[in-house]
């Protein structure tokens, strides 16, 4: 089954959103963690606990594990292993990208099943070329796991490069995402719900048949009830949340999720 389908079933059991793990310092602090690799590990374990039977989807930002070093990372190993056995799909938040044996030295780490940091998607860059990510591609589809690449990012610095014309006139963006939805293997892109996805040549039609993560709801100002205006009601997009719920605190990060579930249209 490919991850797209695994994901589909996700979303329409539980709905669309993707609870992000986040433990930025301030976070863990108004938590009243300390602001070292045992508070990520209590953050994410918790929010795991509480997106259990609640959401489908979790995305632990990865550079605020690795922050901590090995600590950090041996941190994510025991959070993902939580959201495994909670029946959760995890998408590593890594931004990852290269050529070559380095793809596929991302793709052992992040998709290979038994790996200790195993996730079912993995976040990549395609700006070495779509084509150079091909053995990571590979590697995900033999597992059954999902790249979702940055198209159109909900930074303001990604315009210029994204929004930029090739000699043919579609925008970078749109040739991200066309030589992805080619592939036919149920990856995904990266889609802000704050950007104008018409200014990016994204439109529905580009997205129809590839699943979207969508960040930017919540402290990024997109409305989670605004979904189904930011998208096609029938395409397959995350609505990733992140500090919005996790300001809520350990004692009200349940209702958070339930809160930000019931904004949503689908």
């Amino acid at each position: 089954m490919t991850f797209a389908a695994r994901l589909r079933a996700a979303v329409a059991r539980h709905g669309a959103l993707c609870v992000g793990i986040d433990p930025h310092p301030a976070l863990l602090s108004s938590w009243g963690l300390p602001t070292d690799a045992s508070g990520a590990e209590r953050m994410g374990r918790a929010v795991v606990e509480a997106a259990a039977g609640r959401a489908g989807v979790v995305k632990p930002q990865v550079a605020l594990f690795e922050a901590h070093g090995a600590a950090g990372l041996a941190a994510l190993e025991r959070v993902l292993a939580d959201a495994r056995a909670a029946g959760l799909l995890t998408i590593a938040d890594a931004k990852r990208g290269d050529i070559g044996s380095t793809n596929l030295g991302y793709a052992a780490a992040w998709l290979e099943p038994g790996s200790p940091l195993e996730a079912d998607a993995l976040t990549v860059s395609p700006y070495l070329g779509v084509g150079a990510l091909t053995g990571a591609f590979e590697a995900a589809e033999r597992a059954g796991k999902g790249l979702i690449v940055l198209a159109a990012t909900s930074n303001p610095e990604g315009a210029a490069l994204q929004r930029a014309r090739l000699e043919d006139g579609r925008t970078v963006a749109q040739a991200v995402a066309e030589e992805v939805a080619a592939r036919g293997a149920g990856h995904g892109l990266v889609i802000g719900a704050t950007v104008d996805r018409a200014a990016f040549g994204l439109a529905d039609a580009a997205i129809a048949a590839t699943p979207v993560l969508a960040p930017g709801f919540g402290a990024q100002g997109a409305r989670l009830a605004d979904l189904d205006a930011l998208f096609p009601p029938d395409a397959l997009v995350l609505a990733s949340a992140s500090r919005s719920i996790l300001a809520a605190g350990p004692d009200g990060i349940a209702r958070a999720i339930d809160a930000a579930r019931a904004e949503l249209p689908r």
